[in-house]
């Protein structure tokens, strides 16, 4: 993942770099901006611990809607659990926090697999009027059943996510649902999920309001795509992303044999194996009835690559 995967926004406000070295120049209002609080391994510039208490004196931490956790030291060394304590621990003057992503490190920071999770359900059980909680990596990632109420929106980024973390986040109770974005990822970094893994979620009765459902960046995108296919949680979604992964004409086939999809607004399939009589039966079966269908970023197999040479966008 390169630079311009950076966060620029959350909860709908631009990204803002808090830095300890700027304390005295003109910050903007504390409630106008997704703060991004980071540190450089490399510069004797403190910790992540001095930086955030920086934060938190130099902002009204009560007027604070959403938290971005970047780079909180050398990737190897800290687990997420190190910022997650510290944010947690200042829940009872984050009063209005709403939004948090933990992990916005790039490749020149750490690849994603580098990346070292933990618990994040810590931040669910500290914040319960928390809506959106988005998540970067998925080695050490452990995210046990949960409920809670407010949450909206829940996205994992990962070139892996273990089987467990994701058995527990379908096993959650989060009424509220509306967007879930999980990037599977492969099994060579952490990403042993199964197909099966999703019953839950596929039923439709796991999550009652969801509208948006991305299972992306996956090897297993024709499982996938034929799971889909027969998966009643279908006819609730208005947006469905199977991008990033390794699918193929035969899972672009089984969507098409499958239920009709023609009550989507859009389908996004960027970064594919379909060939162009594929895409072109895709793009004739569902435009017409005004779904916006992303095929766009086909891919050529590489030698040496997973079956068939197909590879997903993101792994380490």
């Amino acid at each position: 993942m390169s630079d311009a995967d950076r966060l620029h926004e959350l909860l709908g406000l631009p990204a803002v770099d808090f830095r300890r070295e700027d304390e005295g120049s003109p910050l903007p209002p504390a409630d106008a901006a997704a703060w991004r609080v980071s540190v450089d391994p490399y510069e004797e510039d403190g910790t992540w611990e001095e930086e955030f208490h920086a934060f938190l004196e130099a902002v009204d931490p009560s007027r604070v809607g959403a938290l971005i956790i970047g780079q909180w030291g050398e990737s190897y060394e800290e687990d997420s659990a190190y910022p997650i304590g510290l944010v947690v621990a200042a829940a009872d003057r984050l009063t209005s926090l709403k939004a948090v992503f933990v992990g916005d490190l790039v490749a020149e920071e750490a690849e994603i697999s580098w990346i070292e999770q933990s618990d994040v359900t810590a931040l669910l059980t500290a914040f319960p009027a928390l809506t959106h909680l988005g998540i970067r990596g998925g080695t050490g990632l452990v995210f046990p059943p949960v409920a809670h109420e407010a949450l909206r929106e829940l996205t994992i980024e990962s070139g892996g996510l273990p089987g467990e973390a994701l058995r527990g986040v379908l096993g959650s109770e989060l009424p509220a649902l509306e967007r879930l974005d999980l990037w599977l990822g492969v099994s060579a970094y952490g990403g042993d999920a199964v197909v099966p893994d999703l019953a839950p979620l596929l039923s439709g009765a796991r999550f009652p309001r969801l509208h948006h459902l991305g299972l992306r960046n996956s090897e297993l995108q024709n499982e996938i795509a034929a799971a889909i296919g027969s998966a009643p949680v279908v006819a609730q979604l208005r947006t469905l992303d199977l991008s990033n992964g390794t699918l193929g004409d035969e899972g672009a086939s089984a969507l098409l044999e499958g239920q009709p999809l023609t009550h989507l607004a859009s389908l996004d399939l960027h970064h594919h194996f379909l060939t162009e009589p594929m895409e072109r039966r895709l793009a004739e079966a569902l435009e017409p009835h005004g779904v916006s269908v992303d095929l766009s970023g086909r891919c050529e197999p590489w030698d040496g690559q997973g079956p068939e040479g197909r590879y997903t966008a993101v792994a380490e």
